[in-house]
């Protein structure tokens, strides 16, 4: 699946690519620069091995994440009246990992995010209006770092003796690859300044494994599956 989102991502920069030598009269370049906020609707699966340490149900765990806003850039190329491209960056996310169901509120950890997304856009025709829709459909990539284990996973773990007070805790999380769907509009307020406002759908998923001296006790696969919304300025040259 990853080497198809990757060679998905080549095809589509080539293509915009190709739109950047042949149409270069039709060329516009803005930059949209506000708040972006991601907004979870994660899911997950068991924690088997605590399940089973805590004499808790099977299956009554699982862990989700909080939102989040950050500061959004997005690079927008448009190669015709219609058609064009959008980069979407931020400054990196940062979450807190708690436990979900009979573990409810307990804290796990702690990670950041860079989820980079190049979307193609199709701008709809309103008659030169400066109102003007678009929707948009691409590809994510996510890349976490700084994941760390909080104090209160590790003395939980501590109490049911998986682990003792020399032991190193920590968690790590694999980057993930998937589709991104987009609505928005841009809204002219002048010739090179306007308001900009988009919502994606980003189909994001990862392994997540507590680790315990580098050896793995608990894994748990999360989706995370995002909505992301932004809205700020826009510039046009």
């Amino acid at each position: 699946m990853e080497n198809v989102m990757k060679s998905s991502l080549i095809h589509l920069s080539f293509i915009a690519a190709l739109g950047f030598t042949a149409t270069p009269a039709l060329a516009d370049f803005s930059v949209n620069v506000g708040a972006i906020g991601a907004m979870p609707s994660d899911s997950s699966s068991s924690l088997n091995v605590v399940e089973g340490v805590a004499g808790l149900p099977t299956n009554s765990t699982g862990v989700g994440v909080n939102n989040n806003t950050q500061l959004g850039l997005t690079f927008d190329y448009r190669l015709s009246s219609n058609w064009g491209v959008q980069l979407v960056a931020a400054t990196p996310f940062s979450h807190d990992i708690s436990g979900t169901g009979a573990i409810d509120g307990l804290k796990v950890g702690k990670t950041k995010h860079l989820p980079p997304t190049l979307l193609a856009q199709y701008h709809f025709d309103m008659a030169n209006s400066k109102f003007q829709p678009f929707i948009g459909l691409g590809l994510n990539y996510t890349t976490f770092f700084d994941t760390k284990a909080d104090t209160e996973l590790v003395g939980t773990l501590g109490a049911l003796g998986v682990t003792t007070a020399s032991d190193e805790v920590s968690i790590k999380l694999t980057d993930s690859w998937g589709l991104a769907a987009q609505a928005g509009f841009n809204y002219h307020m002048t010739e090179t300044m306007g308001v900009h406002f988009m919502v994606s759908k980003i189909q994001l998923d990862t392994n997540a494994s507590v680790r315990v001296n580098g050896n793995t006790v608990e894994r748990v696969h999360v989706d995370i599956d995002p909505l992301v919304v932004m809205l700020g300025l826009r510039w046009s040259f």
